[in-house]
């Protein structure tokens, strides 16, 4: 029920934090304020248009929504004003009172001591509004809700509370008043509050008006008439050649809330069939909750240039969460909902040609700029890898755009493609050889590439977690299958002369009676055991089925909680090893089974598996030493 009483409420504790920071700290880059409110201001007037796509009365007499700036030399305040949607009391509360926004405690978390860096964080994180204590020693916020006859008035000093109480508004909207600093009069100056607008809000799509000013006895003083100070066009549907690329550029940071620079773009108008406008934008640099899968990631969706839906994730597939940008678009009906959205056949088409733009746009800079490419797939590679189990249809494209680390570097750098590692294939090399693991170190160290290090041959090292994902979708890459080292048969085919297969036969055939015995010993623990091809220095190796899941891929979904099925692993055993030629010689068979339970857990554990009962073994180690 709301109450006119005047009400005195104290600030959540990450509040007073983010408060402290902005009055005391974040001075480098003081015209973020005005840009701030102004996007505030701009999202205000979004969302009256769509609520009032279903209730047009929103609107009342007063249809031309509009910014509206102002200030005052004498009492020293600068007002930012719109028409938008406004706030309840409750909502103002909720907004920008006690409870902090969701981002608040990231943003404090992100912060890195340079003050020019922080200060291009407050957008991002959601805590734009708090930024106004920067310039304002009292913030009083006056607003009414559209469609309601009461109106709400916040007032802080930025000190760890604040007032709310009923108040006098004529219209809806929000009245933002700034009371500045003593130092800050910077910002009761005509000239300097039009260039920062300019500089930063020209792409806003609502006319930011001030009033007229003309020079009287030496100093600049406003008329009665309005000026609209902003070019007041939505940017997206202007001509390519009449955008500039620090336009682009302003416009990604306020579409993204974003302070560093696009990493590049792509901008297209779409007539024919469809007609939409699409410009999309790749970042620089990953946002703090890209992994976050509560995390609502799109792009802003219009129709006509009238804003409909903030995060339209269905216009973008989800290993593209990271693209950000506008699709505004000629056909769809201007109440579109996201279940709409969900069952649209335009919609689809809209999300593949600007899935097919983004991939295009990727491959153009992996080929023409390294560098830049590089710099992208260490910000969001691991997105990127999502790709193909996600999207079957352009799982070729994916595939040439994805990067590895390689045994040919031995380098954690991820900075191999597919199209490298074919080139450099071995003359009768048939398969792609690659190694799954749960860290770098396990992929490099691994027993299995022995046999690989020797002859020369490069094996991908995949230790991503979203890497056995990713396998899921890929079997074969530009014509060449891809083929796990520690699965299955090893067959290296045409990479083995005959001599060395007659060896290998050999070999074989003189430990046959070693593998029935270390088999017998080892009982159900193994599905069988065999001599490996796999091995130069180690005496032994597990390896997984050919069609059963990795070691690595059963140990992540046991950890998730998830049930794995009943695989038993082979143990590969080296018979030109030491303690497998001890084994041939063991007579006691109490040492023989304890020798060869080490040599299982031994091979489990350099694989990066867990031992089942870790006890046992320290006690056999122990056993041995002494």
């Amino acid at each position: 029920m709301m109450t006119s009483q005047k009400e005195t409420l104290g600030f959540q504790a990450e509040v007073k934090q983010l408060l402290h920071l902005m009055i005391h700290s974040l001075y480098s880059n003081k015209e973020i304020v005005l840009r701030e409110l102004i996007s505030n201001a701009s999202d205000a007037a979004d969302k009256l248009r769509f609520e009032a796509l279903n209730n047009g009365s929103l609107y009342g007499d007063d249809s031309d929504l509009k910014i509206r700036i102002s200030f005052d030399k004498s009492a020293r305040t600068l007002t930012i004003s719109d028409n938008g949607i406004g706030m309840s009391r409750q909502e103002v509360i909720d907004n920008i009172g006690t409870i902090a926004k969701s981002g608040t405690k990231a943003f404090l978390q992100s912060l890195t001591g340079d003050q020019a860096k922080d200060a291009n964080l407050i957008g991002q994180f959601g805590v734009g509004f708090y930024s106004a204590f920067i310039l304002a020693d009292k913030v009083t916020l006056t607003t009414r809700r559209a469609g309601e006859a009461e109106a709400t008035q916040w007032q802080s000093s930025g000190e760890g509370e604040f007032t709310i109480e009923s108040a006098e508004k004529s219209g809806r909207g929000t009245d933002v008043i700034l009371h500045l600093r003593d130092d800050e009069d910077e910002f009761l100056n005509d000239w300097k509050i039009k260039t920062i607008i300019r500089k930063y809000s020209d792409h806003i799509t609502l006319p930011i008006v001030m009033k007229k000013s003309e020079w009287k006895d030496g100093e600049q003083v406003p008329t009665d008439e309005d000026e609209v100070v902003n070019k007041a066009s939505a940017l997206w549907a202007r001509s390519k050649n009449d955008i500039s690329e620090d336009e682009y550029k302003e416009f990604y940071k306020h579409v993204s809330h974003d302070f560093e620079e696009p990493l590049t773009w792509v901008h297209n108008r779409v007539e024919g069939k469809q007609e939409y406008i699409s410009l999309l934008y790749v970042p620089g640099k990953a946002p703090f909750d890209l992994y976050d899968r509560e995390q609502r990631h799109g792009i802003k969706l219009y129709v006509k240039r009238v804003f409909i839906m903030e995060d339209a994730e269905k216009l973008m597939p989800h290993y593209l969460r990271f693209v950000r940008g506008v699709i505004d678009s000629a056909d769809l009906p201007l109440n579109v909902s996201r279940e709409i959205l969900q069952h649209s056949k335009d919609i689809e088409s809209i999300k593949s040609a600007s899935t097919k733009r983004v991939l295009d746009l990727l491959e153009d800079m992996a080929a023409n700029k390294p560098e830049d490419y590089q710099n992208f797939w260490d910000q969001f590679g691991r997105v990127l890898k999502e790709g193909p189990p996600e999207d079957f249809a352009n799982k070729d494209k994916i595939a040439g755009l994805l990067r590895f680390s390689s045994t040919l570097a031995d380098s954690e750098a991820q900075n191999v493609s597919f199209k490298d590692y074919v080139s450099r294939m071995k003359e009768g090399q048939e398969a792609i050889y690659y190694i799954t693991a749960d860290s770098f170190a396990a992929a490099k160290n691994s027993p299995h590439l022995e046999i690989f290090r020797k002859k020369g041959i490069e094996v991908l090292l995949l230790s991503d977690r979203v890497d056995e994902w990713m396998l899921g979708g890929l079997f074969e890459v530009e014509g060449k299958k891809l083929q796990s080292v520690a699965k299955g048969d090893l067959d290296l085919g045409k990479l083995e002369d005959e001599s060395e297969k007659e060896a290998q036969k050999k070999i074989e055939d003189a430990a046959k009676d070693v593998v029935e015995k270390i088999q017998s010993a080892l009982g159900d623990r193994v599905k069988e055991v065999r001599v490996t091809h796999r091995l130069t220095d180690s005496p032994a190796c597990l390896v997984a089925g050919e069609h059963d899941i990795s070691g690595n891929l059963e140990r992540m979904l046991k950890a998730a909680g998830q049930k794995t099925p009943e695989n038993k692993p082979t143990l590969e055993i080296n018979p030109e090893h030491k303690l497998i030629e001890r084994l041939k010689n063991e007579t006691n068979q109490a040492v023989f089974d304890d020798l060869t339970s080490l040599l299982f857990d031994q091979a489990l554990l350099a694989e990066g598996g867990q031992l089942e009962d870790p006890a046992s073994f320290v006690k056999r180690m122990n056993k041995l030493i002494v």
